[in-house]
């Protein structure tokens, strides 16, 4: 049976309206990752639309060792919760290392594991002592019911309030697919699941020294998800992905992003 609804903050995940996760990939400025949160807020409170604000502070798992990273830790997780308490949005941040999640517990709504870290015991402990809601991203190596091995590691470590998201699923070199089946695998196993549409289009390492994608498609695959009846969508956007510093080819266009959003509106509530 499908979870119970979770509360974050002010917003639901797991009820009539779906909750948004937005934002960059990067924050490669105080002041871009500023700019980024309050467009988005304007945005979202025109439509009604609960969101989530997120920016990594540090892209741990790039391409390449010349690739751009981020910020420090405490850095980033100290904008993120200012743009909380100015904006009243709860916010998100990957955390890669024990540490990190230490740090990020003492700011951030929801720690977010990467896909690649998703069965690395010691990150999830941290992450599920630190108090906060956790989201754990599903690896693209996992099936859908593998994720029943997280969860237990996550509420034997004390955690209650989390969720996973699925990303697609490795699909021979350099090439992701996204199963719809898997969303539906997953709540029927009791979680609450969120659908990442940006990180699904990806093809990592496909152009090299860098991961491409198929940012075009990623509209496509969220509408399917939300069709397929899950509890949110993930959403990285950027106001011109062709000079984005992480992951440009799979963002979707902010001006693009209202139109998408309230189509994902309509389409969460038929398929509740």
């Amino acid at each position: 049976m499908p979870a119970k609804p979770l509360k974050i903050g002010p917003l639901t995940l797991g009820g009539r309206k779906p909750l948004f996760i937005l934002g960059p990939c990067v924050m490669e400025s105080e002041k871009f990752t500023w700019r980024m949160a309050r467009k988005l807020k304007r945005i979202c409170g025109d439509l009604g639309a609960q969101f989530v604000f997120k920016a990594s502070f540090d892209k741990a798992n790039r391409t390449s060792v010349d690739s751009f990273r981020g910020v420090p830790v405490r850095e980033g997780c100290q904008l993120l919760a200012a743009i909380r308490e100015e904006l009243g949005v709860p916010v998100t941040t990957d955390v890669h290392t024990p540490e990190q999640a230490a740090i990020a517990g003492e700011f951030i709504d929801i720690l977010q594991i990467p896909a690649f870290l998703c069965r690395q015991t010691d990150l999830i402990r941290a992450a599920a002592e630190s108090g906060r809601v956790v989201n754990v991203k599903k690896g693209q190596f996992l099936a859908p019911w593998d994720m029943k091995n997280v969860a237990k590691k996550l509420e034997r470590f004390g955690c209650k309030s989390y969720f996973f998201t699925e990303r697609g699923v490795t699909f021979g070199y350099n090439n992701l697919v996204a199963d719809m089946r898997s969303l539906y695998w997953l709540r029927e196993g009791g979680y609450l699941v969120m659908f990442d549409a940006t990180h699904s289009v990806q093809r990592p390492g496909g152009a090299g020294d860098k991961t491409s994608g198929d940012g075009i498609l990623a509209p496509v695959l969220a509408r399917a998800a939300a069709a397929a009846g899950c509890d949110g969508i993930f959403i990285e956007t950027h106001e011109n992905p062709a000079k984005a510093l992480s992951d440009g080819p799979n963002q979707i266009p902010l001006a693009k992003l209202p139109a998408l959003l309230k189509k994902l509106g309509a389409i969460h509530e038929l398929a509740r």
